[in-house]
């Protein structure tokens, strides 16, 4: 596993060990980069489920300006903070461990509204759709926003959730990607 492209391009990245999580591959990982930017002039990003960190640490050798990073694994927890340490990104993240609707509640007390979110839950337990309906309900994404799903290719995400509607949905094999951005108005497309 390495970063893709940017300033840390080819940087090599620890995984987490064991079966717990699944990272993002590389081809993955930049066929999603080159839907959504493939560069950044700065901004926010959320990677709730982060395993390792890749996506996240991708976004800032991509040119986000900060990160933070959310995991329920102490073991994942360790592997991000190592990774962002041999990448000398330290000053540009923020690392906890929590789980994914915790997380958002704390984010939302910060009052938080980000530019990226990127959601990749185990595909086992699957609660994407939940985690939408609180980001929207919270007001977590920017109107310019953009928010990136990771998921088993067999499944459907709605086309629409409250203010976010589905703008794209591809397929790699196994793996699903759905892109969903704000649209003030609730009523049309």
């Amino acid at each position: 596993m390495r970063v893709v492209s940017g300033d840390l391009k080819g940087r090599v990245l620890k995984a987490v060990p064991g079966t717990s999580t699944r990272p993002t591959t590389d081809k993955v990982k930049e066929a999603l980069f080159n839907m959504i930017g493939p560069y950044f002039a700065g901004g926010l990003g959320l990677d709730l489920f982060a395993g390792s960190g890749g996506l996240g640490i991708e976004a800032l050798s991509r040119g986000l300006d900060q990160v933070i990073f959310i995991d329920r694994e102490g073991k994942a927890i360790q592997v991000i903070n190592e990774n962002l340490k041999s990448c000398d990104l330290e000053d540009k993240a923020e690392v906890y461990r929590n789980d994914a609707v915790r997380a958002l509640k704390a984010i939302q007390k910060r009052e938080l509204v980000f530019d990226y979110i990127f959601l990749d839950p185990p595909y086992k337990k699957q609660q994407l759709v939940k985690l939408l309906e609180m980001i929207e309900q919270q007001g977590l994404i920017h109107t310019e926003g953009l928010i990136v799903c990771e998921h088993a290719s067999e499944i459907r995400l709605p086309e629409r959730i409250g203010k976010l509607v589905q703008t794209r949905n591809e397929k790699y094999g196994i793996i699903g990607i759905t892109l969903y951005n704000v649209h003030e108005d609730e009523g049309e497309v």
